[in-house]
């Protein structure tokens, strides 16, 4: 994943990146030395986290981001935000991630909740933009807004930021449920370009209906005819990631330059981090992304400037 920091003004000040990997999950993932080194040579200034500890600890942290010219952009929190009986844990391993974020000198990163969602939405990615039934009671409703409460408190009492990602696989995937988030919280959003558009959504058209509470900014696309098999096969999300249904910019459906002139007008200012999920095959190396994010990073700049 890639991205620029941009003024009010839409001027580019930094820059960002990280890749988008599933490391601990999935096999043939690189190490932390490769990765690190793959970002920098792509030509991003910063990384984000990705899963605690993958990218060392305390100066361990600190100097491997340091060896590679990137700084911390945010990291990623996934909370099971309407279910209180884990948010002791849940909120305890946040904390953890919080150090991090200190050990890398991270003060403008981000803490980017998000609802650790359930195994019925990873079954059923897509399908909650026409199926209600999806999603959670008013009940449930309830308990995620207390749990972002609360994991945003923590988050703020350690000096950082909050953005919380809507995302696919969990209980805000699609606009309908993007929109109630909205009305029961009151902390800043991520729009995710590709996330959106596979809930069901039209980036642009959210740019501007929700810019009022959106600080952070994931641009990926995405491909609707994987998304549309998906769907008639009843595939789950690990299949849709299989499928590749989010490749590189240009290559999809997303009608970015309609975003990016949307995001020039808008006045937004804060990180734009380009992201293009990948999960390694096993004869891929860490070039086969790094060559992808590079190519990402190519089409920022010719097409939008930055």
């Amino acid at each position: 994943m890639g991205a620029a920091r941009l003024g009010g003004d839409g001027e580019r000040s930094t820059r960002a990146a990280r890749f988008e990997i599933t490391v601990g999950v999935l096999p043939n993932v690189p190490g932390p030395e490769e990765v690190v080194t793959a970002i920098a040579r792509a030509g991003y200034e910063a990384t984000e986290l990705g899963p605690p500890g993958y990218l060392g600890t305390g100066e361990e942290l600190r100097e491997r981001l340091a060896d590679a010219g990137l700084g911390l952009a945010g990291g990623f929190i996934p909370v099971r935000m309407s279910e209180p009986d884990h948010w002791e844990e849940d909120l305890a391993a946040m904390a953890r991630t919080l150090d991090l974020f200190e050990a890398a000198g991270g003060s403008e990163a981000h803490a980017i909740l998000a609802d650790d969602g359930s195994t019925e939405r990873l079954a059923n990615p897509g399908r909650a933009a026409t199926d209600r039934a999806l999603g959670l009671d008013e009940d449930g409703w309830r308990r995620l807004a207390e749990g972002v409460a609360r994991a945003s408190e923590l988050a703020q009492k350690r000096g950082f930021d909050v953005s919380f990602h809507h995302h696919t696989g969990s209980y805000v995937e699609a606009p309908w449920e993007i929109e109630r988030f909205l009305e029961l919280t009151d902390v800043g959003i991520v729009l995710d370009t590709g996330h959106l558009a596979l809930g069901g959504g039209d980036p642009t058209q959210a740019l501007v209906s929700w810019r009022s509470r959106i600080n952070h900014i994931h641009v990926k696309d995405l491909r609707l005819d994987i998304l549309s098999g998906v769907i008639a096969d009843r595939a789950d999300m690990p299949e849709a990631w299989r499928r590749g249904i989010f490749c590189e910019l240009g290559a999809g459906d997303v009608d970015l330059p309609a975003f990016f002139a949307a995001l020039q007008q808008s006045g937004y200012s804060g990180w734009l981090v380009v992201e293009q999920d990948w999960v390694p095959g096993q004869n891929d190396d860490v070039n086969v992304a790094a060559d992808a994010q590079a190519r990402n990073r190519r089409w920022l700049a010719d097409h939008t400037g930055l």
